[in-house]
């Protein structure tokens, strides 16, 4: 099983995404992982630029954290497993980047004073790759590279089909599925995910009522509602998209692979068993 991190501490976070780097890459760049993590707080924590700290309650910076420890497992995994192709320092790079940014489209501008970040959920993908594109280019990152960030972010994005994602190649296609695993399974296999259905209930309920087309957001009468609800997204959306749309990259997560435990699966059919257990028979 994976070493205890704990993912409200940035610091522990940075330190085991590190250790997986290197064990990748044992001369790889030691200062891009640190700095990518400072970019993060400058961002979610601080304010970059004309933009607030992040302040939606559920896509939090917390999220990005979780994220960006299971997609490095996941690509540590599949290395140590001898996948093919193999994934290049760079790509594994822009990965952690872009995993670190893919919800920074929640940050609101400074001038912005009504409401959450929440309120962006229909737009948080788009708005995401512009602020990704606007940190990055502050940071001297190359037109490329930043092209690459919004392609991986882009899998992110459960409105559009990942088939029409401009990959640069298979590399990146890869990384971008990690990092498209690594959002869903991250949160779902938390130990307090149960615990924080809620705020993302008043997320969705902020951004039902800021969205011209309502229609978009997922609609719950309650709270209640969407975690009697959760047990069927997990079975009947989150783990076929897994398996087939996002490729299987979530077994790389067994560790040992290939017949080891799968530490988020067993996290995320505990949550599901324990929302079952509190509001009865799954939903269709």
């Amino acid at each position: 099983m994976y070493p205890p991190v704990v993912t409200k501490n940035p610091a522990a976070v940075e330190a085991e995404v590190q250790s997986n780097f290197l064990s990748i890459f044992p001369a790889g760049d030691k200062a891009f992982i640190p700095n990518a993590f400072r970019w993060a707080k400058e961002a979610f924590v601080s304010g970059f630029k004309d933009y607030q700290p992040v302040d939606a309650p559920y896509h939090d910076f917390e999220h990005a954290l979780q994220s960006v420890l299971c997609m490095a497992r996941l690509l540590r995994g599949r290395h140590s497993a001898g996948a093919k192709p193999f994934i290049s320092e760079r790509i594994f790079r822009l990965g952690v980047v872009a995993v670190l940014f893919h919800d920074s489209g929640y940050i609101k501008k400074r001038t912005d004073s009504e409401g959450t970040g929440a309120k962006y959920t229909v737009t948080h993908v788009a708005r995401g790759l512009v602020f990704a594109a606007e940190l990055l280019e502050a940071k001297g990152v190359s037109s490329g590279d930043i092209r690459t960030v919004q392609n991986l972010i882009r899998c992110t994005d459960l409105e559009k089909p990942l088939s029409e994602i401009p990959f640069a190649g298979e590399e990146e296609r890869i990384v971008g599925f990690a990092i498209g695993t690594a959002d869903l399974m991250s949160q779902m296999a938390a130990p307090d995910y149960v615990d924080k259905l809620p705020l993302l209930y008043e997320e969705l309920a902020e951004a039902e009522r800021f969205t011209n087309n309502p229609g978009r957001v997922p609609a719950f009468s309650s709270a209640a509602d969407l975690m009697r609800k959760s047990p069927a997204f997990w079975e009947n959306y989150v783990r076929p998209r897994l398996s087939d749309d996002l490729g299987g990259l979530f077994r790389f997560l067994n560790e040992p692979f290939p017949d080891g435990p799968n530490e988020y699966l067993i996290g995320i059919e505990a949550n599901v068993k324990s929302l079952r257990e509190r509001f009865g028979k799954m939903e269709s």
